[in-house]
């Protein structure tokens, strides 16, 4: 859909430009957020950085779960930035939708990794 307002300027009818903005501004600073916490765990440690403190860290099931809602948002800014790539300098449209399918598939994988790596804990 394409609204012509006038003879200068065309208007193409996603509307999802504001909402994927707020959206890339809320998971930066949620991943900000999340970096400077996991950053102050592992500073203020009594004992060595090794893998007894990864585990330890992440063996509690809220922070498996932050850290998940953490990962879910980390792929969501980045589909929203591939998916604009791929819209601003992809021109054939069967193209663009193989690497947009193959972004999404490739971004769920990373999901489903994430979710074992940190239920294997």
């Amino acid at each position: 859909m394409s609204v012509n307002y006038g003879s200068k300027r065309t208007v193409v009818g996603a509307h999802y430009g504001i909402r994927d903005w707020l959206v890339q501004r809320i998971t930066a600073v949620l991943m900000v957020l999340f970096t400077i916490a996991l950053l102050a765990q592992i500073i203020f440690s009594s004992g060595p950085v090794d893998y007894a403190l990864w585990q330890g860290i992440f063996s509690a099931q809220w922070m498996k779960l932050l850290t998940f809602v953490v990962v879910i948002a980390l792929l969501w800014h980045v589909w929203i930035g591939v998916r604009d790539v791929w819209m601003d300098y992809v021109q054939p449209v069967g193209l663009k939708l193989l690497l947009d399918v193959f972004t999404l598939v490739w971004l769920i994988g990373c999901a489903g990794w994430a979710f074992q790596v940190l239920w294997s804990i």
